[in-house]
């Protein structure tokens, strides 16, 4: 595996590759990697394989730009050696390993902002988040040249976002969703997990457990008040779990909607002590 600490070794590397006309995919994650994203890197390569194979890239980048004044970017969890053991384990072709000098020079003007999309939702607790994620997935999109992505349904969107961008801007880069990965007791899996106490860890499950409950109530054709009431109520069961948004929207561009008669998702955002968690379930009628 490759080791590219800036973006002109990773060019250079990704040049030699397509040089000899193979393809390219790209996982993007801001490292302390877990079993979730080591189920990116399968799909992406199942994408490279379905295709007569290729390279796979993920890149190791804790965005600063992404992190508001009063979150969690200075104790964001770190692992660089376990991070590259993992993707040698996984049989990554290189690991893209930037500063962030590197990847944001002393004077930049320039963003970019899906605007609808990402003033919504989180985007609306977390003012900016999402320009500095499409911003910073557009570097990395620019630097390697990925003919495809892959990004976690968990942060479903993230994921809505970053194919409205690739679509707008007529971007050249498939863009692979990939169902959530849990831990045995339902909690999707995150690098923030390892920020919770013993207690908020124990506490976490009551996210899944509500989307569980959620999802029955649309399956068996509940409406979207009681559907909302119930998510509420089951979630306020558990002491330790502080609500920040509860919402339910059409499951492909995320608009909002009265009636539940198509395929919606249900998007969670929960703070436990000072860790806020994300979670979402797609449930059909």
């Amino acid at each position: 595996m490759q080791i590219c600490r800036s973006k002109q070794s990773m060019r250079d590397c990704v040049a030699e590759w397509r040089a000899s006309g193979q393809r390219v995919a790209l996982v993007p994650t801001m490292g302390a990697l877990h079993r979730g994203h080591l189920a990116l890197c399968r799909h992406a390569r199942d994408w490279l394989n379905a295709r007569g194979g290729g390279r796979l890239v993920t890149s190791v980048f804790v965005n600063p730009t992404q992190f508001g004044p009063n979150e969690d970017l200075a104790t964001y969890p770190r692992d660089e050696e376990g991070d590259l053991r993992l993707l040698r384990d996984i049989g990554a072709d290189a690991a893209f390993l930037p500063s962030v000098q590197d990847i944001y020079r002393p004077g930049a003007q320039t963003v970019v902002e899906v605007t609808g999309l990402s003033r919504i939702l989180t985007g609306k607790l977390r003012p900016g988040h999402f320009r500095g994620v499409t911003t910073v997935v557009t570097k990395l999109f620019n630097i390697i040249g990925p003919d495809a992505a892959a990004f976690g349904e968990k942060d479903y969107q993230q994921l809505t976002v970053i194919r409205q961008m690739v679509a707008d801007l007529d971007m050249p880069v498939q863009i692979i969703g990939v169902p959530t990965v849990r831990e045995a007791d339902g909690l999707a899996m995150s690098s923030r997990n390892l920020r919770l106490t013993p207690q908020d860890r124990a506490a976490a499950p009551i996210l899944c457990q509500a989307l569980n409950r959620a999802e029955q109530m649309i399956a068996t054709g509940a409406t979207l008040p009681a559907t909302l009431q119930e998510l509420r109520r089951h979630l306020a069961t558990e002491p330790r779990a502080e609500i920040c948004s509860i919402d339910i929207r059409d499951a492909d561009d995320l608009s909002r909607i009265t009636t539940i008669r198509q395929p919606v998702v249900i998007l969670l955002t929960v703070r436990f002590g000072t860790v806020m968690l994300i979670d979402q379930r797609v449930a059909c009628p």
